[in-house]
């Protein structure tokens, strides 16, 4: 392992889809089914350990020049269950997003227009190829959106205190569950208050979930954001319980209880942004 091997990458939290190897058509299948039979397999770490040695060489690599053959592993059911990473194809979404987070004259010295430049083109002639490609991964830095909570319950809350290398807190569930409480939690919304954010967001969750198996596992992993919490924070953090009682305090007409609800969420979330720009 190299020597970034020692280096934890924090503040990330992923949303992720587990597809059963059904899903994958030949000769991916075989390759997915051989690759979930290794003794071990690679961790979110060393996916973002990866992406950080990209960026050391002058000028950097902000976009990997061949797409990943590696993916997280589960097992459900007796099913195994891979999520590839596709780091190239996330590399062009982040890149986009990036022009929209960073003010000009940052952007331009961490990533010099010719390097953005390239990367775009290089993205829309691989679009023209692949018009249907989509991520298994979402990220988010220094914050999880509320829309993602929407998708769990208190009940498929995980939390590790002394996880193999950090803590650990996620959830999972079953598609078919995810896809129900999106669709609960737009009709409430939809019902109760007028359309915002946190409904296109659903809305976007959604459309992203339909893109997968109905056997799959969805996945919402704090990652590095463990590191930002502390400890005593981190493990009375129940942020999907929070989303659930405030939906369901609108269903009932409660607008007094849905926004206690959402107050306690938003606060948690704040202090945790505000660490971003502090010294």
């Amino acid at each position: 392992m190299p020597a970034l091997s020692s280096v934890l990458v924090p503040y990330a939290a992923y949303l992720r889809v587990y597809e059963p190897l059904a899903a994958f058509p030949e000769p991916e299948r075989s390759h997915w089914a051989r690759y979930a039979r290794r003794e071990a397999t690679p961790t979110a770490q060393d996916e973002l350990r990866r992406s950080l040695a990209d960026l050391l060489p002058t000028p950097p690599v902000p976009v990997p020049v061949h797409e990943s053959a590696d993916a997280f592993v589960t097992e459900v059911d007796g099913v195994v269950c891979v999520c590839p990473w596709r780091t190239r194809l996330r590399g062009w979404l982040a890149l986009e997003e990036l022009a929209e987070q960073l003010p000009a004259p940052l952007l331009d010295a961490v990533l010099p227009p010719v390097v953005r430049g390239q990367a775009a083109a290089d993205y829309e002639q691989w679009r023209e190829r692949n018009p249907d490609a989509r991520p298994w991964i979402r990220t988010s830095v220094w914050q999880i959106p509320v829309r993602w909570f929407a998708l769990f319950s208190d009940e498929e809350r995980e939390y590790e205190p002394a996880g193999p290398a950090a803590p650990v807190l996620r959830y999972r569930t079953p598609m078919v569950q995810a896809r129900r409480r999106v669709a609960r939690a737009l009709k409430t919304l939809r019902e109760t208050i007028d359309e915002g954010q946190l409904s296109e967001g659903l809305v976007d969750v959604g459309r992203w979930l339909e893109e997968f198996h109905p056997r799959s596992l969805v996945e919402l992993d704090y990652g590095g954001l463990v590191h930002a919490l502390p400890g005593p924070q981190l493990a009375e953090d129940r942020s999907a319980a929070d989303v659930a009682e405030g939906i369901a305090a609108l269903r009932a007409g409660d607008t007094e209880g849905a926004g206690e609800a959402y107050a306690r969420l938003v606060e948690r979330w704040r202090a945790v942004r505000d660490l971003q720009s502090a010294n």
